[in-house]
């Protein structure tokens, strides 16, 4: 992991220095009780494919759901607005970010400068959200928040049962960013009321940097999703979201650390440089790591110990673009499929599956359901998967493919592994440019003339 550099920001400097990490990172930046899902579907294998149930009604924008316990936390448990003194600025200081995103991600838009609203445990929500003066509830900064805005969020633990259904548009996205990356811990709120830690339903909505820990449950509803997005032309990037569904019931209605969903007819959306691992009760098939059923694409994920598959395509997916992930003991690696269609007829197809690690699991990369004839799987170091590396349909073949260890630097058997490659890593220098992301994991460049490396991390 790349060394936190803390930029300490003077007191009539904050609004400026935010705004221009607000085009850093917005722009780079991007369930519930079961409502309708539809039937079950049966793999070619004969293994049954995990559905995802659809969240519930947002209701009010912004509220964490029957007794609002987001909101409840801030008003109980600080006194009143009237009380509190201003919060330093730099509570707000940017840490843990690399340099600036490539073309690629600029290409996306970001969040217009000057326009900003601010979280932090010191605050409250009577306050007007400014820096010295901030909300304490991301409920609250939901409630306010209007295209162009970035709602910056300082260190601390705060309650999920986040819903945020307030949309931005291309050329002025909605931003909810941790200033400190995984500063800012989302964990289950004393009575939990809905499924997902963080549910967004808006457009052009970018969640970057958040700690989401479900590893500590109290009373009523276990999660079973950590962030779900149902919106359009969203990214989640940069997020730790890990120990979500560990406790939970292993049913149909399945469950996943990051669902880009396109029940809502959702479309073109970005799972970028997370952390994500622990997900899911041991041996159940219907709880993923990263799940997509619309357009969109994976890229520079880091996921391990998932239930089921740490990657998973399924629904009305299609023109996905998986590259440089990095995917380690689950059941499954990467599954590609399509069925129990939302909008579409299928199949999933125009599926690129480039530059991923796909190691130690049971299954390596598995077309399931319906799948094209014009997906294609370049260049992915595959090894190790105990009952196959590659099962794929209608005749297609891999290439460029690395069959032998990676050589991470560190154990993969500890609590935190690190995948990052060694100097003698088969991964180094063998990926293709094409695909891939301007950056890695950790924001450090891809540089195309000392060679592309696969899986999240360069060497």
């Amino acid at each position: 992991m790349s060394k936190i550099t803390l930029i300490t920001l003077e007191h009539r400097a904050v609004t400026l220095a935010c705004s221009s990490f607000a085009l850093l990172l917005s722009a780079c930046g991007g369930g519930g009780d079961q409502e309708r899902a539809p039937a079950q579907a049966q793999t070619a294998a004969g293994a049954t494919v995990p559905q995802q149930a659809r969240p519930p009604d947002p209701g009010t924008v912004g509220t964490s759901g029957a007794g609002g316990p987001d909101d409840a936390d801030s008003a109980d448990a600080a006194p009143a607005a009237a009380q509190l003194p201003d919060v330093a600025p730099q509570s707000f200081a940017m840490a843990g970010y690399a340099a600036a995103p490539g073309a690629e991600d600029q290409a996306r838009g970001a969040a217009s400068p000057g326009a900003a609203l601010y979280v932090s445990p010191q605050g409250h929500d009577d306050n007007p959200g400014s820096a010295t003066r901030p909300f304490r509830s991301l409920a609250r900064a939901a409630r306010a928040v209007a295209p162009g805005v970035t709602v910056y969020v300082a260190p601390g633990t705060y309650s999920g049962g986040i819903r945020t259904s307030a949309s931005g548009r291309a050329d002025a996205r909605i931003a909810f960013v941790s200033t400190e990356r995984w500063g800012a811990r989302i964990v289950p709120p004393a009575r939990s009321a809905g499924k997902s830690a963080w549910d967004n339903r808006g457009d052009y909505v970018d969640i970057v940097g958040f700690d989401i820990d479900g590893a500590t449950h109290r009373e009523g509803t276990r999660w079973t999703s950590g962030i779900y997005n149902g919106g359009s032309h969203d990214t989640i990037r940069s997020n730790h979201v890990h120990h979500i569904a560990q406790q939970a019931a292993c049913t149909s209605a399945g469950g996943a650390a990051i669902g880009v969903d396109g029940y809502y007819r959702g479309v073109d959306s970005h799972v970028i440089a997370n952390l994500v691992h622990d997900i899911g009760p041991a041996g159940c098939r219907f709880v993923q790591g990263i799940y997509v059923s619309t357009t969109g694409s994976v890229k520079n994920n880091v996921v391990y110990r998932v239930a089921e598959a740490g990657i998973h395509l399924w629904h009305d997916a299609r023109d996905v673009v998986i590259a440089n992930n990095t995917v380690t003991a689950s059941n499954t690696g990467i599954v590609v499929g399509g069925g129990d269609f939302y909008h579409t007829s299928g199949p999933n197809d125009r599926t690129a599956v480039y530059n991923n690690i796909v190691y130690d699991n049971k299954m390596g990369i598995s077309e399931q359901g319906r799948t094209g004839r014009n997906n294609s799987y370049r260049n992915n170091l595959v090894y190790k998967n105990s009952s196959y590396d590659f099962r794929l349909k209608n005749g297609l073949t891999h290439s460029g493919t690395v069959s032998s260890a990676p050589l991470f630097v560190g154990e993969t058997s500890v609590a935190l592994p690190d995948f990052s490659l060694s100097a003698s890593s088969p991964a180094v220098g063998r990926a293709t440019p094409q695909h891939a992301a301007s950056t890695d994991f950790n924001g450090r460049p891809r540089n195309v003339f000392t060679g592309f490396d696969i899986g999240a991390y360069q060497h």
